[in-house]
């Protein structure tokens, strides 16, 4: 059958002399390589709902991406997450096929119960199906694994691109001393394995020039742009910028400013951005994932900028939003530096290698703390410079994010399964889901809520969401063009997208903090640690956690009061809860400790919902609610009574994820089309624990028998 679409596809092109025979071969080779191939695209945050609207309103196209695999191929009405429904537990759900109880990935920040009460681990770099308590190592028998596991035990070939728990790494417990690995690297590795970037120590910031801060250049600046290339109809002037430090390797940027225009005016149109500290401004050519000199316009874009010398291959970036031909008035955002770690081992860290050298330094994601204000010196900076800095960042990094995965493909053009990791439309959605009458359009306006609403500022966040789901929908097409399509646009490879989770709106933020001082909560007996509207409250237990304070009778006893707090905690505000009162939080559970105090594995007790790693108290919060958000001070409500320390308060950004995962709003996005799979919705229910053994089942190996899904009959055979 591919063969005959492929030889029709061959008659109509020559037919119609659009192709030639070499574009004819390259896409025959292309069809080889997609025999017995699966592609795993994951788009984070992806709402089913928000992609038929836009499929329906014409900004997404139903021939391309989303549109092709739905209109081509199996889908569902929306797939169920595991609770909690946040990004790592999904993603190591989607992995193995376990629930996050049974993976134990409790949120994207937690706290491992062998570690100091004060330690915390990332969900992404946690033991994915936990570890053995007691001695502390390896569990023998983890109630998760990776489906990369079996795959390449049965002789298959793997790829992850960035996919959480693909990150080829030692797993070590936060804060022990001389810890063991809890879980080795093997586990975590691939036959081409990249780990998702890092925080590379220095966090982005907004910079205000006027014409005073410039002065002539020094003479090395003019000889270093003429030997550039670079021109200037005007006198070249400098201003420093700034000094810091990456990994102990010392920067001092300069800006210099151009004006490129030969109109006999003086037009100031372009920033250079160097550094005096290595070479200053060189001519190249630059191999990756060197950049030289940043040359800036405000055009709406920003330019990479990596930083020489650093040993953890950190980049930066810089973006003009203001430029003021005589310079008396220059807005220029740095972003953060960003780099992938390089704790790997050696064959993953040549991986890295690969991608830094041929697609460049890990980029810019999209940074919250431009829009909200808490990066330093964006005080005058308008909202709509912040927004237009953040919708740059989203455009090049799902770029970035696309082609480091082209080129991970490249390197395993035989791989049996590659895994993708894209991080849109999550980013816009956390930031502009602006869709509920009482979420307050101005975070500093409590009033602003209702019919004060600001319609402007609505239909501007609209468009984000659109442009973010817009980005990922290229980011499929350009894999599905990559494994190649018949003649009717169908992917050679069999393609499947999905998502970790769907998406709300929240109008409230909640201090958890707030709410347990309120009542009394020691907080060295007791300690939330929250993700979203997710919350983990731990108890210092003696014998657990190393110097645990709390006996087994107090924790019982502290354990019931704070799941009486929480459930029985209410919204009262009427601007908020018009029908009546409203339980903030939805689900409240506690971990078991069916013995009692003689329980002989009191405190590790787990259950449906609680993972050995959870909290002792795990608790979900209404739809409406999130602990994110809380502003600095924070910003009491339309109508609630004024405190020193409220609970509730107005939040500065509008989209969460995280809440009772039954809830049609947190489910995620599922469809997949090629070679050999079948067309049409699929009738039975389906979970995000599905993916790994129906991809098991397509290749023919048994899934582990921690598998909590099941097989989809997506496949042909």
């Amino acid at each position: 059958m591919q063969f005959e679409n492929f030889g029709s596809a061959v008659h109509r092109f020559r037919s119609l002399r659009m192709v030639s025979f070499a574009v004819l071969l390259v896409a025959f080779a292309a069809q080889a390589l997609a025999a017995q191939k699966v592609v795993v695209i994951s788009l984070d945050g992806c709402k089913p709902a928000i992609v038929q609207q836009l499929l329906a309103k014409g900004v997404l196209s139903p021939n391309q991406g989303l549109g092709l695999l739905l209109s081509r191929g199996a889908f569902a009405s929306g797939s169920m997450t595991v609770t909690p429904s946040l990004t790592a537990s999904n993603h190591i759900a989607l992995a193995t096929g376990s629930t996050g109880a049974h993976n134990d990935v409790a949120a994207n920040t937690f706290h491992l119960v062998a570690s100091p009460f004060l330690s915390t681990i990332s969900g992404f770099g946690a033991p994915i199906g936990g570890y053995q308590f007691s001695p502390l190592g390896p569990d023998p028998t983890p109630t998760a694994e990776p489906l990369w596991v079996a795959l390449r035990n049965s002789g298959k070939t793997v790829v992850t691109a960035t996919w959480p728990g693909g990150d080829g790494i030692d797993v070590f417990v936060p804060g022990v001393s001389g810890s063991p690995i809890v879980q080795p690297n093997s586990l975590r590795t691939v036959d081409y394995t990249v780990p998702f970037g890092a925080f590379a120590g220095l966090g982005g910031k907004g910079f205000v020039l006027t014409a005073s801060n410039f002065s002539p250049a020094a003479a090395s600046t003019i000889s270093g742009l003429t030997a550039a290339g670079k021109v200037s109809f005007s006198p070249i002037l400098e201003a420093p910028l700034e000094t810091f430090t990456v990994s102990g390797v010392a920067y001092s940027i300069q800006v210099a400013a151009l004006d490129t225009t030969n109109d006999n005016t003086t037009n100031y149109d372009m920033l250079a951005f160097f550094d005096l500290n290595h070479g200053g401004i060189t001519p190249g050519p630059f191999a990756l994932p060197s950049t030289g000199p940043a040359y800036v316009k405000n055009d709406g874009t920003s330019q990479q900028f990596f930083l020489e010398g650093s040993p953890s291959k950190a980049g930066t970036a810089f973006f003009v939003t203001q430029l003021a031909p005589d310079l008396s008035t220059v807005h220029i955002a740095r972003y953060s530096a960003n780099a992938i770690p390089r704790n790997v081992q050696p064959g993953v860290l040549a991986n890295v290698d690969d991608i830094n050298n041929n697609v460049g330094y890990w980029t810019n994601q999209a940074d919250f703390r431009f829009p909200e204000r808490i990066n330093p010196g964006l005080t005058s900076f308008s909202d709509l410079e912040l927004e237009a800095i953040y919708e740059d960042q989203v455009q090049h990094f799902v770029d970035y994010q696309t082609r480091l995965a082209l080129r991970a493909m490249s390197q395993s053009p035989n791989a049996d399964l590659t895994m993708i990791y894209i991080e849109q439309p999550d980013g816009s959605e956390h930031q502009f889901l602006l869709i509920d009458p009482r979420q307050a359009t101005n975070p500093t306006d409590p009033n602003s809520i209702g019919a004060a609403q600001d319609p402007a500022k609505i239909a501007r966040y609209q468009k984000y969401i659109e442009f973010a789901y817009q980005t990922a929908d290229q980011a499929v097409q350009r894999i599905i063009n990559a494994v190649g399509v018949d003649g009717q646009g169908l992917p050679l490879a069999n393609i499947i997208v999905v998502s970790d989770h769907g998406f709300a709106p929240f109008h409230t933020a909640v201090s958890i903090n707030n709410l347990l001082a309120a009542n009394g909560i020691d907080p060295t007996e007791a300690r939330a640690l929250t993700s979203g509207p997710a919350a983990n409250i731990y108890i210092n237990l003696q014998g657990r956690e190393p110097n645990g304070t709390v006996s087994k009778q107090e924790y019982l006893q502290l354990q019931a009061k704070i799941q009486k707090i929480l459930s029985s905690f209410r919204d009262t505000n009427a601007n908020y809860a018009p029908s009546g009162p409203v339980p903030v939080f939805e689900q409240v559970f506690v971990r078991p400790t069916p013995g009692g105090v003689n329980d002989p594995n009191f405190g590790l007790d787990t259950s449906t919902f609680i993972g050995q790693d959870f909290g002792d108290v795990f608790a979900l919060m209404t739809i409406g609610y999130n602990f994110d958000g809380t502003q600095s001070p924070a910003v009491q409500r339309k109508g609630d009574t004024p405190s020193t320390a409220p609970v509730l308060s107005v939040p500065n950004f509008y989209g969460a994820h995280g809440h009772n995962s039954s809830q049609g709003a947190m489910f995620g996005f599922f469809a997949a089309a090629g070679p050999d799979i079948r067309r049409g919705l699929i009738k039975s229910p389906v979970r995000v624990t599905d993916l790994a053994p129906t991809v098991e089942k397509f290749f023919g190996v048994t899934p582990s028998a921690t598998v909590n899904g099941r097989a989809l009959k997506i496949f042909k055979k």
